[in-house]
């Protein structure tokens, strides 16, 4: 008999688990993917408009939790439409040639309340490279299938460790542009069925 029970409580454990993973779909109208780096000794801001990305949330089991995130590179805007040219050019991102950037996720760490080490591996201009990204859940509102849930995450990628390595001495000295690049992404995202609802 406590044989029998142990296996229905196990049984029930897993399906609990199941139930509780959830897959949310990005809503790209209130998210946004900006970066920021050094130009000269201020910094020049810019964002991406084209993004998709499903998040597999288990708050009951975080480390089975998934995110999959991907961004049309000739989508860049940072207000200068020259500027925006070049850089969809084969000097930067070369657009023609890699068409996306992608983020698929290996593991994911709980590390305090609402925060969470999300590694995986981002592939940037034809080149694949594990990261880490510092993800904090900003909470929901709404309840079930009419939820919205908010994250956020900050990090600093090198981009001459995925080959983008165009730059311009200065007369004067130094660079035209830093090497590291700060990157913000804030994310909205709702259960897979109403990802077209506003």
């Amino acid at each position: 008999m406590n044989r029998t029970f142990a296996i229905l409580a196990l049984a029930s454990s897993l399906a609990g688990s199941a139930a509780a993973a959830e897959t949310l779909v990005i809503d790209r109208a209130h998210s946004d993917a900006s970066f920021q780096v050094r130009h000269f000794v201020s910094k020049v801001r810019g964002r991406f408009t084209d993004f998709t990305g499903t998040i597999v949330a288990d708050a009951a089991k975080p480390e089975a939790s998934s995110v999959e995130f991907t961004v049309k590179t000739a989508s860049i805007d940072t207000a200068q439409a020259n500027r925006d040219k070049h850089l969809q050019s084969a000097d930067f991102f070369d657009a023609a040639q890699f068409p996306e950037i992608t983020f698929k996720s290996t593991k994911v760490k709980s590390t305090g309340k609402d925060k969470f080490d999300v590694t995986g591996n981002l592939t940037l201009h034809g080149v694949t490279k594990q990261i880490t990204l510092p993800v904090t859940y900003l909470g929901s509102v709404g309840a079930g299938k009419d939820a919205k849930h908010g994250f956020e995450t900050t990090t600093t990628i090198n981009r001459k460790d995925f080959g983008i390595v165009w730059n311009k001495a200065m007369d004067a000295g130094g660079y035209m542009l830093g090497d590291d690049v700060t990157v913000n992404i804030n994310i909205e995202a709702a259960p897979k069925k109403d990802a077209a609802s506003n």
